[in-house]
């Protein structure tokens, strides 16, 4: 009887404020230590840079070249469709999807995954087409930056 209610408060409740915890921290983390760095540059009279009090995921995304960033939603969309049709295939071919009449959940939720799938596999051919220009200069300025 208590385990129907704790498991559920734990995984609804307590994980989540975890999670956030954690990420608060390790961000706070990486703020004190960076601001340790500009003290110490301050106190021996050394040039400040303001960037590095930037976000560290600002920065990890800046650095993604824009070809990255497309092959990153044709890979969320390949997995996303993956998923989808197994969702789909399970809910069609349960081993008692018939019996229990669930099988329609599997469908629903595998269709609606198959359509997400292949709008972000779109959503990379017409990026890729669209920033064709951009994308070849942007390997230009790296390539020659080497």
């Amino acid at each position: 009887m208590l385990e129907d209610i704790l498991v559920p408060l734990g995984i609804c409740v307590v994980m989540p404020v975890m999670i956030v915890w954690l990420v608060f921290r390790s961000r706070n983390h990486t703020l004190d230590r960076k601001t340790e760095v500009m003290i110490k540059a301050i106190e021996n009279g050394q040039e400040v840079d303001p960037s590095l009090f930037s976000s560290v995921s600002a920065d990890a995304k800046a650095s993604k070249t824009l070809k990255m960033q497309l092959m990153s939603k044709l890979q969320g969309g390949i997995i996303t469709l993956l998923i989808g049709l197994t969702l789909l295939v399970v809910g069609l071919c349960g081993i008692d999807a018939a019996a229990t009449g669930k099988w329609l959940t599997g469908v629903v939720c595998g269709g609606v995954l198959i359509a997400v799938g292949i709008a972000m596999i779109i959503m990379f051919v017409v990026g890729k087409k669209w920033m064709a220009s951009e994308i070849e200069a942007e390997e230009k300025s790296v390539s020659g930056k080497e």
